[in-house]
C-alpha cells in the first residue's frame, strides 16, 4: 500500500506529564505501545503548551493561536464566535473533523444568540464544539454539588453505565470514580485517601476503554472519506482512581523521587508562595499522599497505553496505520508534589512541558523514525502541521495561524528560521491566589518565555522569575531577584515584549492579500493629495474629465 497521509488521529491525554512514559525515561512505568509509536515517529522533547490549564491550552491546540489571541484565558471562558478551529481549516480540504472525548470548550452562547446562530444547527454545534462534529463529547467532569452539576450535559457514558446495570443517578461518580467504602458506603475518588482502592466499575466499562471503543466505532463507520479524529482521553486527570488491576499495578516503591528543595520555600516569589499554599499543593507536599496517589496516576497511564495497543491493532487490521498521521500529546502536566505544588498552573517543566510524538506514515519521514528532536515546539504548531502534510501551504493562513509546521523536523529537512523562544501564558484571576495577593482580575496574569537555556516568567506587578535550565535543570533556584542575572531578564523581557507586539488580530486578510492590495486604491478612483492632473497617468483620470 502507498504510504501517504489520508487521515489524522489526534490523541490527547489530560494532565499527562512529559516524563511519565518509558520512552521518556521513566524507570518503572512501562508504556510499550506509546514507546512503539515513538519508534515509528519523532518524539519532541521540548514541547510547550500555550497555557498550563485545560481549557486555555486546548483552545490554542484547536485554533493554532496564542491565548491572548483567541481570548479563552481559563476554564469556562468562552472561545468567541468567529475563531477558526481545526474543522474550519480541514473541511474545505474534504477532511471531516470529529471528536471523541474531551475539549473543555465553553461555547460563546451570547455571541451565538447575537448572531442568530441556532445552537442545534450544524453550524451551531460546530461553533460550540471547537469546530468538531461531536461523535461523542465528554469532558469527564460530571460532578454534582449544592449548586447543581458542573457540566449541565448528562454524558452518554452515564446512560451506557446504566444500560450495563450500574445503579445511581450519577454512575460516572458512583462507579467509575468511587470505590467501595465501609458499611456499603461510597469511597469517593474526590478524597485522595481512597486512591488505591479499586473503582466500582469493571475495567472494560471504565472511561478509557469506553472512549477507545467509541473511537473504533467511528473508524468502522467512516468509510473512505478522509477524517481527523480527535481522541481526547479524560485520564490520568483527577479524580485519581482506577479500576482493577490498574489501581494496584504499581507500588510506592515504583514512584520516582519528588523534585523539590527546601530552598524553594525560603523567601519565594509572592505568586509562587500563594500557589504553594493552595490545598492541593499542601496535600501533595505530603509524602503519604504521594505514596497513595502517584501509583494510581501511573496505573491510569498504563491503562491508556494498553487501550492504545488495542486501538492500534484495530487500525492495523484495516490498513489505517499506513495512511494516518498520528499525534500523541497532553494538554498540560501535573506537579504531583514537585516544587511543593499540586495540579498544574505554573511554568515549571512538569506542568508546562508535555509529551509530543508525531508519526508521519509517508516515505519522506522514514529517515527520522525513532528519533528525538529538541527543537522548541509549541502546541500551536500542530494545526499548521496538519495542513502541511495534507498538501496545503500553512503560510497561506499565517495571518491566523501563529504556529509553524513540524513537517521539516518529521522529514529530516532544515527548518528555516525556527523559533528561539517559546511562550506560554496563565490567567490566575479566578483562583484564591489573586484575591490573597490583592491583584485585580485584569492584572492576574503570568507570561513565560523560554529559550535553549533560560526560563523567564513575567508577573504583572511583581518582580520576574528566572531559571537556568542548564545549570539548574530541576528549577530550584529562582534568579529573578539577583542583579547578576539582570542581563538575561532584560533580554527575555525584550523577547516577550516583541512577542506581545506581534500582529495577531488582523485575521480577515492574509499577508499575501495585503501585499496584492498595496497602492491599488488609485486604480479604483481614490486620488489623494494630487495638485495637478499631470502628476498621474491619463488612464486614472478617464472617469473624471466629464467627456
Amino acid at each position: 500500500m502507498t504510504r501517504r497521509v489520508k487521515n489524522i488521529l489526534f490523541i490527547m491525554c489530560d494532565q499527562l506529564r512529559f516524563d511519565y512514559l518509558s520512552c521518556a525515561g521513566h524507570p518503572t512505568l512501562k508504556t510499550p505501545h506509546i514507546d512503539a509509536l515513538a519508534a515509528r515517529g519523532v518524539r519532541f522533547t521540548r514541547a510547550y503548551v500555550q497555557s498550563p490549564v485545560c481549557g486555555s491550552s486546548r483552545m490554542s491546540f484547536y485554533t493554532g493561536r496564542y491565548v491572548d489571541s483567541h481570548g479563552a484565558t481559563w476554564n469556562g471562558v468562552p472561545l468567541k464566535v468567529g475563531e477558526m478551529t481545526i474543522g474550519d481549516y480541514l473541511r474545505p480540504l474534504g477532511v471531516d473533523a470529529v471528536l471523541v472525548g474531551k475539549t473543555h470548550m465553553k461555547a460563546d452562547t451570547e455571541g451565538m444568540e447575537r448572531l442568530g446562530i441556532d445552537p442545534q444547527s450544524i453550524i451551531g454545534v460546530r461553533v460550540a464544539e471547537c469546530g468538531f462534529d461531536p461523535y461523542e463529547r465528554d469532558d469527564g467532569l460530571h460532578a454534582v454539588g449544592p449548586d447543581g452539576r458542573y457540566d449541565p450535559q448528562v454524558p452518554r457514558y452515564n446512560r451506557y453505565l446504566k444500560e450495563k446495570g450500574y445503579s445511581g443517578e450519577n454512575p460516572w461518580h458512583d462507579h467509575a470514580n468511587a470505590a467501595e467504602g465501609e458499611h456499603n458506603s461510597l469511597a469517593s475518588g474526590w478524597a485522595m485517601r481512597h486512591a488505591r482502592r479499586p473503582a466500582r466499575v469493571a475495567e472494560e466499562d471504565s472511561e478509557t476503554p469506553y472512549m477507545t471503543s467509541r473511537a473504533m466505532d467511528f473508524m468502522a463507520e467512516a468509510g473512505d472519506r478522509p477524517w481527523c479524529l480527535h481522541l481526547s482521553f479524560i485520564k490520568p486527570h483527577w479524580p485519581y482512581i482506577a479500576p482493577k488491576p490498574y489501581n494496584d499495578m504499581y507500588a510506592a516503591s515504583d514512584v520516582i523521587p519528588v523534585v523539590r528543595s527546601e530552598n524553594e520555600r525560603r523567601d519565594p516569589h509572592p505568586v509562587y508562595r500563594e500557589f504553594m499554599d493552595l490545598r492541593v499543593s499542601r496535600n501533595f507536599s505530603r509524602d503519604d499522599v504521594r505514596r497513595e496517589v502517584v501509583p494510581v496516576y501511573m496505573g491510569l497511564i498504563r491503562q491508556i497505553d494498553d487501550q492504545l495497543g488495542r486501538l492500534f491493532a484495530f487500525m492495523r487490521e484495516r490498513g489505517l496505520m499506513d495512511n494516518t498521521l498520528i499525534i500523541f500529546t497532553s494538554d498540560h502536566g501535573d506537579y504531583l508534589g514537585d516544587h511543593w505544588l499540586g495540579e498544574k498552573d505554573l511554568f515549571h517543566e512538569p506542568s508546562v512541558k508535555v509529551p509530543l510524538i508525531v508519526v508521519d506514515p509517508s516515505p519522506a519521514a522514514d529517515r527520522t523514525r525513532g528519533s528525538a528532536c529538541d527543537a522548541l515546539v509549541e502546541a500551536i504548531d500542530l494545526l499548521p502541521t496538519f495542513l502541511d502534510v495534507l498538501g496545503r501551504d500553512p503560510l497561506e493562513q499565517s495571518h491566523r495561524l501563529e504556529g509553524r509546521s513540524l513537517r521539516p523536523w518529521l522529514h529530516g529537512e532544515a527548518a528555516p528560521a525556527w523559533r528561539d523562544v517559546a511562550f506560554s501564558e496563565y490567567d490566575y484571576s479566578l483562583l484564591p491566589v489573586g484575591a490573597k495577593l490583592g491583584v485585580a482580575p485584569r492584572d492576574a496574569r503570568l507570561y513565560m518565555a523560554v529559550d535553549r537555556r533560560w526560563k523567564y516568567v513575567h508577573a504583572i506587578g511583581f518582580r520576574p522569575m528566572l531559571y537556568d535550565l542548564q545549570d539548574d535543570p530541576d528549577e530550584f533556584r529562582d534568579l529573578g531577584a539577583d542583579p547578576a542575572y539582570r542581563k538575561e531578564c532584560d533580554r527575555l523581557a525584550a523577547a516577550l515584549s516583541e512577542w506581545g507586539l506581534r500582529q495577531s488580530q488582523r485575521t480577515t486578510r492574509s499577508e499575501r492579500q495585503m501585499l496584492a492590495s498595496r497602492g491599488k486604491s488609485m486604480r479604483r478612483g481614490i486620488l489623494i493629495g494630487v495638485w495637478d492632473e499631470s502628476e498621474l497617468p491619463d488612464e486614472l483620470w478617464q472617469h473624471y474629465r466629464g467627456d
